[in-house]
């Protein structure tokens, strides 16, 4: 019986286990974290998965509640493999399909549907994908499921997979260092001063999104003021032990997952909030109005596309604005599409009877080009064509040099609100380059026998943003691949 090392708790690890166990092996998951902190960025997810699929049919299988009132009523579309590729394209500054991109979409549905025959199930993302047309839930941006009780609850499915089938786990267990014999990683040291012998380890630790030093290094100066959403547990120990084994570097190392965060929330909170409140400080309904920077000025077509293809990039061009935030400016038209998070108890926001009064509450920005930005934008708005934010409904501007694509309506309802934003890190993309039985490859191109890693240790997934619900799937589609190719080692 092979026995395997995973160094992390989250669903990218959990699922290699699974995989592992599966194969026979004897597994054993290192959590640095203790006990409360377990599961790494899992927690602070959504929970919520992208995957290819050709019908809403394919999808009955992989739900916790197939019978679910709702569902003869709603329209789920399809989201096929040439789409989910298409989607990946957008985002990769002109580069072709990774060989890890067309891995991830190829096997991103045979992958859900193995977790669900697992008991890792699913429900429809009613409340945040869909809207009502015509008695009917229509989702529009592909992604479509989600655990219930969001990324704790996928946590909590996955890890009691891996426990039914024997898998272990122990917490306040941090990987140290990595152990070798004649070119063969044997084994970690942990800190707890133990050496643990393997026969195969499994990086599984996540980035060095919760690094300030790694973050300026890699990204840029402005990130070490970014927010950081998830654990503060992932600074890049995988990476530094994996390179000091002669690891190669491989991916973006300067690109990373941002979302527009409330510019007042903490670093590493929100684990304490209930569930569905988890997501809270996140503000992603800039498409329903316009965002300023210090300077009055847009700065991003706010409409280009579905939230779900551009919080990732929007993100991070908040933290390239003087001064690293902005402003998400609405008028009570769009106030009941707002998501939940607008209303949050702890969302921070002014509001005003007058677009004027509004400005003059706005700290930090330049008070007379905001006026002129926003009178500019209501003057430029189509008139003859109807909002639908069900779909790209074509509502643009015409005459600004920075125009609005989708969604643009006047600022004529009062009151008005203004949110201030910051750029909010998710995960960081630069990782490690891992075959076609997710080992580790060196810098000669070999092989590193008994090094595996999967997560977002993987680089070449993702460039300049990703659609949404992509990083999970990337976690589990790489996760199962590592715990097959470590078990059969």
């Amino acid at each position: 019986m092979k026995t395997i090392l995973i160094a992390g708790s989250g669903n990218a690890a959990l699922t290699a286990g699974i995989a592992a166990l599966e194969r026979g092996a004897k597994v054993l998951i290192l959590e640095k974290a203790d006990e409360p902190l377990s599961g790494g960025n899992t927690k602070y997810t959504a929970g919520a998965m992208r995957f290819a699929y050709n019908s809403g049919d394919e999808l009955i299988p992989l739900l916790k509640d197939p019978k679910d009132p709702r569902l003869p009523k709603t329209d789920f579309g399809s989201y096929t493999q040439d789409k989910f590729a298409s989607d990946l394209l957008g985002f990769n500054d002109g580069r072709p399909l990774s060989v890890e991109q067309t891995t991830l979409v190829t096997e991103s549905y045979e992958t859900v549907k193995w977790l669900a025959s697992h008991d890792v199930k699913f429900q429809p993302i009613y409340s945040r994908q869909s809207f009502e047309k015509e008695g009917r839930h229509v989702f529009w941006g592909g992604l479509t499921l989600a655990s219930d009780d969001e990324g704790v609850g996928l946590f909590n499915q996955e890890l009691a997979a891996f426990k039914s089938l024997g898998g272990e786990i122990r917490y306040g267990t941090a990987v140290t260092d990595l152990l070798e014999t004649d070119g063969r990683v044997t084994g970690v040291k942990t800190s707890n001063g133990e050496d643990l012998s393997a026969d195969a380890v499994i990086l599984a630790c996540g980035g060095f999104e919760a690094s300030d030093s790694l973050r300026k290094q890699h990204i840029g100066p402005n990130w070490d003021k970014a927010k950081v959403r998830g654990t503060p547990h992932n600074t890049g120990d995988g990476l530094v032990m994996a390179h000091a084994v002669g690891a190669q570097e491989y991916g973006l190392y300067g690109g990373c997952h941002a979302t527009p965060m409330d510019l007042h929330m903490k670093d590493f909170g929100n684990l304490e909030l209930p569930a569905g409140e988890r997501k809270k400080y996140r503000k992603i309904c800039y498409f329903l109005g316009v965002m300023l920077n210090a300077k009055g000025e847009r700065f991003v077509d706010e409409g280009i596309n579905f939230r779900n293809y551009t919080y990732a990039q929007f993100g991070a061009a908040i933290m390239d604005q003087p001064g690293h935030f902005a402003w998400q400016i609405f008028d009570a038209k769009v106030f009941d599409l707002l998501y939940d998070e607008y209303r949050f108890h702890d969302a921070h926001f002014v509001e005003a009877d007058t677009l004027s009064e509004l400005i003059e509450k706005l700290d930090g920005v330049d008070k007379a080009a905001a006026a002129k930005t926003l009178q500019d934008f209501n003057a430029s708005v189509m008139t003859h064509i109807p909002f639908d934010p069900t779909t790209l409904d074509g509502k643009g501007t015409e005459g600004l040099a920075l125009k609005k694509s989708n969604w643009a309506q006047s600022y004529d309802t009062s009151p008005f609100r203004a949110y201030p934003v910051t750029g909010g890190i998710t995960f960081t993309y630069g990782g490690l380059k891992v075959n076609e039985v997710g080992a580790v490859m060196s810098k000669t191109g070999t092989a590193i026998d008994g090094l595996y890693a999967c997560g977002e240790l993987v680089g070449g997934v993702f460039f300049n943003g990703y659609p949404g619900g992509s990083g999970l799937t990337s976690g589990a589609v790489f996760g199962r691949r590592a715990g097959y190719g470590a078990a059969q080692s």
